[in-house]
Order: structure tokens, then C-alpha cells, then sequence
């Protein structure tokens, strides 16, 4: 008879006493199970005892434990070496939330707050002092806000000091960064003390670690900053050039770019390039003078030579006139006021800044773009303010600007921190484009939302190839002329449409079932290689990272923490199972118990969708999983989905399918291309008459 689901056999052991092989009632009180153990062993006190897991992490099984009491006293040791001990294991098991919860409850807290305040040590004891209060913080049961002055102040001079060790130095970053976004008086006490020219030193660093930790605190200040704090802050920099230091000694490093250090990049990026918002969204006012003076500048500018002669000598009624006629030359739909085409917000002021730019900047170009229209006739001038104006709002939308910034996103361009005024100079570049694909297309007036339409997929494609500099991106771009375009959008249409005739749809159907499997072989096969898991919580993006893998029999689920730089941990070092037979079901997304915390905060919704979990045999475990890509977060889903027996659901499975079934139909269908098929087979023509056409080898050359 099978022995009841609720009792599963364990090993303890002690030190100095025989081992016990016990069956466990998982539905009896761990009290209860505490004192039979001591009992068998002769312990008294069982209460002051707990169970702990041998391998892996040391994490404990119950709330109460001696080990707590015992680090808690050891940190206050008076003995130099006890107290480096304790404070080393206690770093490493503030991992652990039960152990860290009663560590904070015997007020643990209040002593590595005093080892920091008083010590003078800046060694190995500093080191895991302040690696234990990161691990202990990391759980949310205490606020930021509680730390004192002296403490901050403290962290703040381990980052200001040129002799300190570096690993302290990292810790100090770290632990500065989670402090800033907690509260607006934290940031403006570490805004003070740490300044931007201490920052740049440490991304100067050759530790690649250290100026992952610099940026990381950079980061933080700019998100946690206003708008007119950040564009100071952005100002600065631009000063000191990060962003060409940026470009190359962090892009083209020959070290490879880490995920975080991408992320970072991101995020810079899109807080500059968002400083371009409040432009983008306001509109022109026809009453201020300056505006309207840069307004006057884009006509003078353009028609200089042709107003030489003095306006004085014109009435004011001509004057308007001859006004009104150069800014229908430049494009504007409302000539005699062409604020009102700036009236619209977006692009707002953004659009006329960009034009001036252009015109001051490349006053030839500009110059040749006005003056080559002006000379066409009417309905096929492209008409340079409208084209600017609807240029610069596709512009915002590719470069999403004004929207917040992904908590998890690396797509940054390596070109933007390559350049100064990279916005500015890329409308130059892109409303030559225009003039020179309206002149492909043999536009008028009628098609200017069909080239604007193009223009956006000229930009698109190109900036989906990720140049590295603006020029590389010109000649590209300009390579992407209108007849490639079309050629582009035909072979897409022909490939849609072969995949649409009635025996082809027949021949998908009848090859689906063997595709499908392949797919499912390689997700299994993609799960037992393994991944990378970073964990990510709702402060910062955590540099704690784990791997999990599949057996290769498809039975178990390996998993376990690992360090930085382990790329594909063997699967005998990650030391926690869990049997695929005990796997119960996959959520995904808002379903999944770690985006329902409620110390994790307002989820961001890049985060949500990288989410799942499996759930364990017990119904309140869950194995919990941020993907780091959207295409691991498929082909994890979709594997696990191949496990429990589930259909394939991801996104991912579908471009597949459709790839694989796009191939297979192509080879299938490969001798019949350019040869037309009749509706009705041909007739079987006669046997000949004889058969004399056939060689006789008999009669061959000796």
C-alpha cells in the first residue's frame, strides 16, 4: 500500500550526533516535528531549534531559530575575527526572507548601523558589513527613510574616497541607488554629496563592475529628478562629454556590453531625448516675439537675395504680400500665417526648432530644398515646412518620445552617443530624404501622406539594421530609395499571397502537425540548455542572478543561484528539483503571484509581460520567473506548455510555424516556379510506332 501523499521521507543531521531518517507529516505542526527530532537526539529547549536545507542556499525552514540570536551576538563580538565571521555568514543568509525577518526583529539592524557609523575600517568587515545591510534591506521590512544622516553620510564617503577598497566602493553605489528613488529628501542629500564630477570618475573606472555601479547611480538621480533638475543634470554632462566617452570606451569596449549596462544606455538615451517633450507639446504663440523672430529667420534666410531691396520702398500692403508668397514657397499651408501651422502639439515648437536648426546649420541644403521647389510647378512642390512639420512628429513617435521609460528595455542606438544634437541632425538628414524620395515618386500635392508613409518605412528599416554613426545611417538611407521600397513591399505581398491558394492552404494543413513537433523538440532542447535569470524588484534592476535548466530526460527542472560571468552552469551545481510530474500549471503575466506582492509596487507593464510561474505539487509554491527578452519568455512558455501537454501559445510559435511552413513550401513547390499549370492535365499522347529512338549500347565506341 502507497504510503499517504502528505508524508514524504528527510535526512537530518546534526553535527556530533548520528543521523535520523524521518517520514514527515507535512500536515503535522513543525513544533511537533522539532521536539520528536531533539528527543531522538536527547536535546532539551527544542524551540530554540530549527530546520535548515543542507545544500544550496541555507535558507531556513521556520521563523524561529538559533542562528539569528547567534550572528545577532557574534556581530557585537569584541573579537576582530569573530566579528568578520558573523558578519560573513550573516550576508550570505540575509538572503533568506524568514532569516532576515528575525534578524530585523532582534533590532540586528541597529548594530550594522553602528559598525558603519563608528568604525573606521574600510577592509574586509566594511565590506560584508554593507553587503549584509543590502541583502537585508533588499526584503522591504524596513524604509530608507529611517536611516540617519550620519549613516548616509557615512556610505556617502566611501564613495567620495580615492583609497577605499573597490568592492566597497560598489557596495556604497548600490546602496545609494536603491536609497534615492525612496523619497525626495533621500535624493536631494545624495544629489548634494555626490556629485556628477565623482560619478564620471567612477565610469572612467577600469572596473567594469564599479561603472556598472556608477551608471546605475546616475540613473537613478536623473529618473528621480525634475524636469528642470534632469535638464541641468543633462546639460552638465553634455558638458563634461559623456556621451562621446560613452561611445568609446562603454559601446566599442572590447569587453561585450552587458544587459544591465544596455539597459542603462537605454535609459539615458531616452531621458535626453525626452527633454525634447515640453517643445514637442507646446504650441506656437503668435504673441511672443522671440518665436515669431525665429519664424521671420526661416524666410530671410531662404530668400535673402530676393529681399534686397529695402521694404521701406513697399507699402505695408505689399510687404504682406510679398511675405505671404515666400512662406507659400516654404511650404506653409497658411501663408499668410503660418503660426497656425504650428498650432498643433505635438510636434508644437519642436518643428519650427528643427527648421532652424537646419537652416542655420546647413544653410545650402536648405537653401537648394526651398529654392529647387519654388522653381517647380505648383501641385509638384514638396513643400518644405509641411514636410518638416509632419517629419518631426514621426520622428517623436519612432524615437517614443515623450514616453516613460521601460523598467527592462536595451534597445538603444550606439549612433545616438556618437553625435551632439542627434535629434537636430538626424531631421537633417531625413528631410533631404524627403525632398529626394518626393522626387522618385513624381509626387503632387495629393500624395503627400503616401510619401510621408514611405519616408517612415525608409527610416524604420534603416534604423532597424542599428548603424553606428549618423553618417553610416545617411548612406544607408539613402541607398533604401523608393524603387528598393517597392521591390520590398512586392516580394512581402507575393510571399503573402503564394500562401493563400487552396492547394497551398491544403499542403499547410497536411505539414503543420510534423513542423509543429520540431518546434516542440527545439523548445525542450532550448530548456535543457538553460538560462539566465536576472531578479528584478520593484526598486532596481537587481545584478543577483540564477540559471535553470531541464534534465535531459525532460523530468526534472534544475535551478539554483549563480555568480556573474557563469554563462552555463553544469547541471550538478544547481542544487534545487523540481520533478516535471509535480508541475501542476503555468501562469503567466498579471496571474503570477510575484506581480501581486504588495511590496513590489505599481507593476511596470514591461515586466508583466516577461512574468510567469510554475506551480508546484504544493498548491502554494510557486517556482517565479522575470524573462530576460521576450523571445526567452516564449520559448520558456512555450517548452513548459510542451511539458505539462499543453498547446503552444507564444507568439513566437506562430512566426515559427509560419517560417518552417514558408521554407518547406518553397522546396516542395520548388519545380513548378515559372512554369505555368493548366486547369485540365494534358492528354497522354500515343505510343510511337517504334522504338528506334533508343541508343543501343551494343554498339558503343570501343
Amino acid at each position: 500500500m502507497p504510503p499517504p501523499k502528505d508524508v514524504v521521507k528527510i535526512a537530518i543531521q546534526m553535527v556530533g550526533a548520528i543521523p535520523q531518517l524521518i517520514e514527515l507529516q507535512q500536515s503535522k505542526p513543525l513544533a511537533s516535528v522539532l521536539k520528536d527530532v531533539c528527543d531522538a537526539w536527547s536535546l532539551p529547549n527544542a524551540e530554540r531549534y530549527a530546520l535548515q536545507y543542507a545544500d544550496g542556499r541555507q535558507t531556513y525552514i521556520t521563523e524561529s531559530d538559533q542562528e539569528a540570536q547567534r550572528l545577532y551576538t557574534g556581530i557585537q563580538s569584541k573579537n576582530v575575527d569573530v566579528k568578520t565571521d558573523s558578519l560573513k555568514k550573516l550576508a550570505g543568509l540575509s538572503q533568506d526572507v524568514t532569516f532576515a525577518q528575525e534578524f530585523i526583529s532582534r533590532n540586528g539592524l541597529k548594530q550594522i548601523y553602528s559598525i558603519v557609523e563608528e568604525g573606521n575600517d574600510t577592509g574586509e568587515m566594511l565590506a560584508h558589513t554593507l553587503k549584509a545591510f543590502t541583502e537585508l534591506m533588499e526584503h522591504d521590512f524596513v524604509s530608507w527613510e529611517n536611516l540617519s544622516t550620519v549613516f548616509i553620510k557615512k556610505i556617502v564617503s566611501y564613495v567620495n574616497m580615492n583609497a577605499v577598497d573597490a568592492s566597497i566602493q560598489q557596495l556604497s553605489l548600490s546602496i545609494l541607488e536603491n536609497m534615492v528613488p525612496t523619497s525626495r529628501l533621500l535624493f536631494e542629500l545624495v544629489k548634494k554629496e555626490v556629485t556628477l564630477d565623482r560619478l564620471l570618475t567612477h565610469l572612467q573606472a577600469t572596473n567594469a563592475e564599479l561603472q556598472l555601479k556608477a551608471m546605475a547611480l546616475l540613473i537613478a538621480l536623473l529618473l528621480s529628478a525634475t524636469d528642470a533638475e534632469r535638464r541641468e543634470m543633462m546639460d552638465y554632462l553634455r558638458e563634461k562629454n559623456l556621451r562621446q566617452f560613452i561611445h568609446k570606451n562603454i559601446i566599442h569596449s572590447s569587453e561585450p556590453l552587458g544587459d544591465e549596462m544596455a539597459h542603462y544606455l537605454y535609459v539615458l538615451q531616452s531621458v535626453s531625448l525626452n527633454l525634447c517633450e515640453h517643445r514637442m507639446k507646446t504650441s506656437m504663440d503668435p504673441y511672443s516675439q522671440e518665436q515669431r523672430d525665429l519664424l521671420q529667420s526661416l524666410r530671410q534666410t531662404a530668400f535673402e537675395s530676393e529681399s534686397e531691396v529695402p521694404t521701406g520702398s513697399f507699402s505695408t500692403e505689399r510687404r504682406r504680400s510679398l511675405c505671404a508668397k515666400e512662406f507659400r514657397k516654404l511650404g506653409f499651408m497658411n501663408n499668410s500665417n503660418p503660426a497656425e501651422d504650428l498650432r498643433r502639439a505635438p510636434p508644437g515648437l519642436l518643428a519650427l526648432d528643427n527648421m532652424v536648426y537646419f537652416s542655420r546649420n546647413t544653410p545650402n541644403a536648405y537653401s537648394r530644398f526651398v529654392l529647387e521647389n519654388s522653381s517647380r510647378e505648383d501641385k509638384h512642390e514638396c513643400p518644405f515646412a509641411r514636410s518638416s512639420i509632419q517629419l518631426t512628429l514621426i520622428l517623436c513617435e519612432i524615437l517614443h518620445i515623450g514616453e516613460p521609460c521601460s523598467e527592462t528595455a536595451q534597445a538603444f542606438y550606439p549612433m545616438f552617443f556618437g553625435q551632439d544634437h542627434f535629434f537636430e541632425e538626424l531631421f537633417c538628414i531625413c528631410i533631404q530624404l524627403v525632398n529626394k524620395t518626393w522626387k522618385e515618386m513624381r509626387a503632387t500635392q495629393e500624395d503627400f501622406d503616401k510619401v510621408m508613409q514611405v519616408v517612415r518605412e525608409q527610416i524604420t528599416r534603416t534604423l532597424s539594421l542599428k548603424p553606428t554613426s549618423l553618417e553610416l545611417f545617411k548612406t544607408r538611407v539613402n541607398a533604401l530609395n523608393y524603387s528598393e521600397i517597392l521591390k520590398l513591399r512586392q516580394t512581402e505581398r507575393l510571399h503573402q499571397e503564394e500562401t493563400l491558394a487552396v492547394p497551398v492552404l491544403e499542403l499547410r494543413e497536411k505539414l503543420k502537425p510534423e513542423l509543429l513537433e520540431l518546434i516542440r523538440q527545439q523548445r525542450l532542447l532550448h530548456l535543457c540548455e538553460g538560462t539566465l535569470f536576472r531578479k528584478i524588484s520593484s526598486r532596481r534592476r537587481q545584478d543577483k542572478l540564477w540559471y535553470c535548466r531541464l534534465s535531459p530526460n525532460h523530468k526534472v527542472l534544475h535551478y539554483g543561484d549563480v555568480e556573474e560571468g557563469v554563462q552555463s552552469p553544469p547541471i550538478e551545481s544547481l542544487p534545487e528539483k523540481i520533478p516535471v510530474a509535480d508541475m501542476k500549471m503555468l501562469l503567466v503575466g498579471k496571474e503570477c503571484p510575484h506581480t501581486k506582492e504588495k511590496s513590489s509596487g505599481k507593476q511596470n507593464k514591461d515586466v508583466l509581460e516577461l512574468a510567469f510561474s510554475i506551480v508546484h505539487d504544493m498548491e502554494e509554491y510557486c517556482l517565479n520567473f522575470i524573462a530576460p527578452t521576450r523571445y526567452e519568455f516564449c520559448l520558456w512558455t512555450d517548452g513548459l506548455n510542451v511539458l505539462l501537454g499543453k498547446e503552444m501559445t507564444s507568439e513566437r510559435t506562430q512566426t515559427d510555424l509560419d517560417v518552417l511552413l514558408s521554407m518547406e513550401l518553397k522546396l516542395r513547390l520548388l519545380d513548378l516556379e515559372n512554369v505555368s499549370i493548366p486547369d485540365n492535365p494534358p492528354p497522354v499522347p500515343k505510343p510511337p510506332s517504334n522504338l528506334n529512338f533508343c541508343y543501343d549500347f551494343s554498339h558503343a565506341e570501343q
